[in-house]
């Protein structure tokens, strides 16, 4: 029993955030974020990096790392993951700049249908940023992508919110694609339609259990389900402790610390206090399945980090990270 037990917690430590694996315990990890609408240059990429996931440095003096040219000539919510090869990361993001346009009623209603995409084989040369389109044609926005390695069907299961025309942009709905190089894009279909608005959807595994944090825009608030297939069926979880939160968004989630012989996992879900321009804020659990978490006080951050996601890194990308960012600020 112990060496099975063993097995499980070595299984569930290489199935982190996105799917893709890690061939040991993470040595540190890298935080994609944007720092808000105040101006052009705050609605970037920036990269703060964690030795213990708790305690965060910024890169690059604070200063963004990736600058879009393309689209709206701004990017907002990134995921970054690291592609099932072990050799390419993706980073993708919302095509949309608010200190631009001022505008939110044509963020939603005649915003971009393209995602942001670049490209890099070591998380510091990065290829020039492209717009694709994901979103179906009479779609308002594209907003909040991430994507998840399907196992079951050998692609990445790409997902986002969008409006629509055809209900007169009446709620959001989370749609999904599918991608083998994120180049090319099945047809686009609606992935989670609730009867309220609901945006910001993230995904974590563990084990053989997928779990899905959603923001409900009704209550503003942050819903839980799981499921054993990224396909469903998902079922709602009730005894979600911050489920009664209000004011959160773009949920993220990300395993700190693995299973050891007679210590649990530590597990952190950050969430975006926007109501009360906080930025994120972390809630830890030991045991995913139960939904119940805890508000956790020993984390610092840099800066207010907005909605962005978290890259579990090995020892030597640790090492090429911040050697790279820390030197002079310059945008890569």
């Amino acid at each position: 029993m112990k060496v099975l037990k063993h097995l499980r917690s070595l299984l569930a430590a290489l199935v982190i955030g996105s799917g893709t694996a890690l061939s040991a315990a993470p040595a540190g990890f890298l935080f994609a974020t944007f720092k808000g609408e105040q101006n052009p240059l705050t609605e970037q990429i920036y990269f703060v990096l964690s030795a213990d996931g708790r305690n965060w440095a910024a890169l690059n003096g604070s200063n963004p790392v990736l600058v879009s040219e393309v689209g709206e000539k701004g990017v907002r919510d990134p995921y970054l993951l690291r592609g099932r090869d072990g050799k390419t990361y993706y980073l993708i993001a919302t095509d949309l700049s608010i200190a631009l346009n001022h505008d939110w009623g044509r963020a939603v209603r005649a915003g971009s249908r393209s995602i942001v995409i670049w490209e890099s084989t070591d998380l510091v040369k990065w290829s020039e940023p492209r717009l694709v389109q994901v979103a179906p044609d009479d779609a308002g926005c594209t907003w909040a992508p991430e994507a998840t390695y399907d196992e079951e069907t050998g692609d990445y299961l790409v997902f986002w919110a969008s409006t629509s025309k055809g209900d007169d942009f009446a709620k959001h709905r989370i749609w999904a694609a599918r991608t083998k190089d994120f180049r090319t894009f099945g047809a686009p279909f609606v992935y989670i339609d609730k009867p309220n608005s609901v945006i910001d959807t993230t995904i974590v595994r563990d084990g053989a259990t997928y779990y899905r944090f959603t923001k409900d825009e009704q209550h503003k608030a942050i819903t839980m389900e799981k499921a054993a297939h990224l396909a469903g069926p998902w079922t709602d979880m009730p005894d979600f402790s911050l489920s009664r939160l209000l004011g959160y968004e773009g949920p993220e989630c990300y395993q700190i610390e693995s299973a050891t012989e007679g210590h649990p996992p530590v597990w952190c879900l950050i969430l975006d206090h926007f109501a009360k321009g906080r930025g994120y804020q972390p809630f830890v659990t030991h045991d995913l399945a139960s939904g119940k978490f805890e508000e956790a006080q020993d984390f610092s951050f840099p800066f207010r980090l907005r909605h962005g996601s978290i890259l579990p890194l090995n020892a030597a990308e640790f090492e090429r990270v911040q050697a790279a960012y820390a030197a002079p600020a310059k945008a890569h």
